[in-house]
């Protein structure tokens, strides 16, 4: 009897322990399809997109369904940016996603109430999103897109070494563009380069500007700036009219139309972001993450068609690259 009351046991125990492994597992999915998770973007254009359904798709991945995520996107308006954060809190998210440096300065500003997590924000430091990347101290952490821009000028001087006028067209508004122009005043200072500003504040002075700004400078450089990205066909049809080539500082910039980068792949980008998400939504917080710089890895991207179109010549140092990729 005593035997049989052992195996009874053993049995009862060993049930316990499957059917309780099966609960959780529930539990976890079901966890999973009840979390909210609010995305927004300042606006529409290929990098944040990019981003975006990169995102999504390891989101999904990860086991979130698709429903669990609200997209938003504030279509350049910052005052309707700050109203997408204000209904994310009222609907209690259990976390932001912001893309891009003004949608994560809007996000921060409840990062005392919401677990917020940024992606592709260019100088988080110098956005006064936190004062330390390896330990985030204000309750955001996030992905950085950090702009080679030493790299960047350094193609375009290897591509060109008679170049002597730098164009920069920016959005003074936007602190990643600032802090980048600063870099390449730095770069063109060292070289005896001069820059022109070219600033914007809307799209539509994009196509206006670049008309005037290519018929004073050998090559246009514009980094990961967000008001110039979403008019970068027009900023390209100009320049390439002018046979003047546009260096930019995404992949997705020369998707659209600029000539040439050293960049990141921003899909990885997104995927790390989802991680991230996926690390908070499991109990860790921000502090514990450090921010990922995206700074290495690097490829060289070109615009095929540009590069037909301004009857440029690739040196055979990049031709030869490995890490060179040819965009149709």
């Amino acid at each position: 009897m005593k035997k049989m009351n052992k195996k009874i046991s053993l049995i009862l125990a060993l049930s316990a322990i499957i059917f309780g492994g099966c609960a959780n597992e529930g539990e976890k999915t079901s966890d999973k399809a009840n979390v909210t998770i609010g995305v927004a973007q300042i606006v529409d254009h290929t990098s944040l997109n990019m981003i975006r359904d990169s995102f999504k798709e390891e989101m999904i991945a990860l086991g979130y369904p698709e429903s669990s995520m609200d997209f938003q996107n504030a279509a350049n308006d910052p005052s309707y940016l700050n109203s997408i954060m204000q209904k994310f809190n009222g609907d209690n998210k259990d976390v932001i996603v912001a893309i891009a440096t003004p949608t994560a300065q809007a996000a921060a500003n409840f990062a005392k109430e919401r677990s917020v997590v940024f992606s592709a924000v260019s100088d988080p430091i110098g956005a006064g999103l936190l004062t330390s990347l390896e330990k985030p101290d204000k309750g955001i952490t996030g992905t950085s897109d950090e702009i080679q821009v030493d790299q960047i000028l350094d193609l375009a001087l290897i591509i060109n070494p008679k170049i002597r006028t730098l164009g920069f067209m920016y959005n003074p508004s936007e602190a990643n563009s600032v802090s980048n122009l600063e870099k390449a005043k730095a770069f063109c200072e060292e070289r005896n380069i001069k820059i022109i500003e070219s600033a914007v504040t809307t799209i539509s002075d994009v196509q206006t500007n670049a008309q005037v700004l290519v018929t004073k400078v050998d090559a246009v450089f514009v980094p990961n700036d967000n008001t110039v990205a979403s008019a970068m066909s027009a900023l390209a049809n100009e320049a390439n009219k002018a046979k003047i080539p546009v260096f930019v500082g995404a992949d997705s910039m020369v998707k659209d139309g600029g000539f040439a980068t050293v960049g990141i792949d921003y899909k990885e980008l997104g995927k790390e972001t989802a991680h991230m998400v996926d690390d908070m939504l499991n109990g860790k917080s921000a502090e514990t993450i450090p921010v990922k710089v995206f700074k290495d890895d690097l490829n060289i991207y070109v615009n095929e068609k540009a590069l037909n179109t301004l009857g440029i010549t690739l040196p055979d140092v990049i031709l030869n690259n490995e890490k060179l990729q040819m965009v149709q």
